[in-house]
């Protein structure tokens, strides 16, 4: 590994074994299967203005995110008017083309921040979600799209060509929108139109390719697109797709969102979305997930509306969307993207405490932060990834290849094992290279040193329990012995 020279025992992470045969899957790290694609550890996770921050960020940090998505940052910075149309440009009756109705400063400060932590800007034009029931202010479809779309040309302008007292900011993805899918909260009509989803997608999809042709008519070296569905719908992107090509407009990107249980169907999507971009001729178009995230069961939803006890039940424990099963679950997404044709993906949410974030209730660190940390360890150190198969359902490998200087490294992500020992045949390292560290996440421990074994290419975890866990097993040998940061 690479970062801060220090001197660690390979004994520490090693437990002697007997030899094993290689039951539960097989890595090879003379075979190298694609690179390491930083990209795909995104997040909605960035800074705040308000709110006390006495880690300056630290916490953040440590997750070596790419970039952060803006969607929903006005719903947990309070009180700030920040990121959403509605608050950079109030008054729609005003002139578009004059930069004093425009109101910037604390959206310039919010992403001089962003910049300032290392990471990327994906920018979501349009608001954040509207929970307000049957009346709707934010979500209600543009009176005037031509309109809209030059006040989104204003804020692209203002960040990337200087306009407005503005800066030239390499902020290169906008999104046109947020899940107008979802009617009942993200794109509202009055009257009986409303409740046609038929008639709203039709009227979306108006919306989009005006703002599409005018922002890419000024800003060609831009990358626009969205519209950030709910989920993969071809029933719905197949006719904004083709509304598109009659208009002579290509996206940069289409972006969707993926919550769920079920990492092999997640993982699906992303070939289907690349099929169907390459048949209607749009081969160069990005493939975009910038909302995912576990539900413990696919009718999670409901029970954010339940009782204490069940939202309880929703967050905490192992199941819960803090606990083990969510940490692993969000492991073998990370990992399993790699092997598909996705160009970016963003894990949600956007604040640090409660329900969507990466802390409890009380403040403390929940267990999907211990899994973005962990993948970001790999992000900071590999470059590849190598060839694996894994023999059983729920275990996914992830070999990486260490960058110049450093050491490779094998993520295990057991997701609702029920098996306490793991057997893995580890294959194509140079000689004398064996464990130099090992760190288990689990229902116990969160990223700590653990023992494995490894003995004549024989990889053997013995999980605490019969529950999700992972595993980060880093090789190296005695002539080199650093440590990323």
């Amino acid at each position: 590994m690479c970062g801060s020279v220090k001197c660690v025992l390979a004994a520490s992470a090693l437990l002697v074994v007997p030899a094993l045969p290689a039951a539960d899957g097989s890595v090879d790290f003379s075979k190298v299967a694609g690179a390491v694609r930083p990209a795909l550890h995104a997040s909605g996770f960035g800074p705040r203005l308000t709110g006390r921050d006495v880690s300056k960020g630290a916490d953040l940090r440590a997750l070596n995110l790419s970039a952060a998505r803006t969607h929903d940052w006005a719903l947990v910075d309070h009180g700030q008017r920040v990121c959403d149309t509605h608050f950079i440009f109030p008054l729609m009756r005003l002139d578009p083309k004059d930069p004093s109705n425009y109101y910037f400063k604390p959206t310039d400060e919010l992403l001089r921040r962003t910049r300032d932590m290392g990471l990327g800007v994906f920018y979501r034009l349009g608001t954040s979600i509207e929970h307000t029931g049957d009346v709707f202010f934010n979500t209600a479809v543009p009176e005037d799209d031509d309109k809209y779309a030059e006040v989104l040309a204003g804020i692209v302008r203002h960040y990337t060509r200087g306009w407005a007292d503005g800066f030239k900011w390499d902020i290169r993805y906008w999104e046109i929108w947020n899940e107008p899918d979802g009617i009942k909260n993200m794109w509202r009509m009055p009257g009986p139109d409303g409740k046609d989803p038929q008639k709203m997608r039709e009227r979306f999809i108006r919306f989009y390719v005006t703002v599409l042709r005018r922002l890419k008519s000024e800003f060609p070296e831009q990358k626009v697109g969205g519209p950030a569905l709910c989920s993969y719908d071809e029933e719905y992107f197949e006719p904004l797709l083709v509304a598109c090509r009659d208009a002579g407009v290509t996206p940069d990107f289409i972006s969707w969102h993926e919550y769920g249980n079920q990492p092999d169907k997640v993982l699906e999507t992303p070939a289907k979305a690349r099929a169907l971009c390459d048949r209607l001729g749009f081969g160069k178009t990005e493939l975009v997930v910038n909302e995912w995230h576990y539900l413990p069961h696919d009718s999670a939803w409901a029970d954010y509306a339940g009782t204490k006890a069940v939202r309880d039940r929703l967050w905490n424990g192992p199941t819960g969307q803090n606990g083990v099963d969510s940490a692993v679950y969000t492991l073998s997404i990370l990992s399993g993207y790699h092997a598909t044709p996705l160009d970016q993906a963003y894990f949600y949410g956007c604040g640090r405490d409660g329900a969507w974030g990466y802390m409890n209730q009380d403040g403390m660190f929940n267990k999907t932060y211990y899994a973005l940390k962990m993948f970001g360890r790999i992000v900071a150190s590999c470059d590849r990834y190598v060839e694996s198969e894994s023999a059983r359902d729920g275990l996914r490998l992830f070999g990486a290849k260490g960058k110049a200087g450093c050491d490779d490294m094998l993520l295990v992500a057991d997701f609702r094992g029920r098996e306490r020992l793991l057997e893995i045949a580890v294959d194509g390292l140079s000689d004398g290279v064996t464990v130099r560290e090992a760190y288990a996440l689990d229902g116990e421990s969160d990223m700590l040193p653990v023992q494995v074994g490894f003995r004549d290419g024989k990889l053997t975890i013995v999980k605490r329990d019969l529950n999700s866990s992972a595993s980060l097993v880093i090789f190296g040998d005695d002539s080199h012995r650093v440590l990323a940061p």
